[in-house]
């Protein structure tokens, strides 16, 4: 699914992160000490290999909503942005905590000069956070940044489960119609 908001392209789709051709840069949901991990930081730790972690070393810990950029390795992409999100019940206020991880990832974006980006979900495995209650998050968030955004032409949504897809699409057609 894609729309296009304010001349930029927007899209949702099911896939794995890692293999994202053709996206400047990939975010990774990242854990406070940037380390390879599970789910989306295992999978780009590992597709990039193991100069990524030595990158990422000298920029820990980040902590909830803080994001930074390194270089991409063997990813198919220029860069990976590394975003830790609220872990849902502990880390207060949760949606102002998941909105800055989006809005930190732009402003990078945007100060590298980046024409494209892909997000995966952030917060919705482990950290706990209720996907039906990120997604609006995660929408408000994009929706007060677009107007500030001169180099992204394009913003991909890479969703690994088809609950997530369904999740995303359903209040993506609520914000393309309204």
């Amino acid at each position: 699914m894609e729309i296009k908001l304010q001349g930029i392209d927007i899209g949702i789709s099911k896939g794995n992160i890692a293999d994202q051709p053709g996206i400047d840069v990939v975010v990774n949901a990242a854990n406070p000490q940037l380390a390879p991990g599970g789910g989306v930081a295992g999978a780009i730790h590992d597709a990039a290999g193991p100069q990524l972690y030595e990158e990422c070393k000298p920029s820990a810990p980040i902590y909830p909503g803080e994001a930074v950029i390194t270089r991409a390795y063997a990813l198919p992409n220029q860069f990976v942005l590394h975003t830790l999100g609220p872990v849902y019940g502990r880390d207060h206020p949760e949606q102002e905590l998941l909105a800055s991880c989006y809005r930190s990832c732009l402003q990078l974006a945007e100060e590298h000069s980046l024409s494209s980006i892909a997000f995966p979900a952030i917060s919705t495995g482990i950290y706990g956070y209720p996907p039906e209650l990120a997604v609006k998050v995660v929408f408000n968030a994009l929706l007060a940044d677009l107007p500030k955004l001169k180099h992204l032409k394009k913003i991909k949504f890479v969703l690994f489960s088809e609950t997530d897809l369904q999740l995303y699409e359903d209040n993506f057609k609520k914000i393309s119609l309204g």
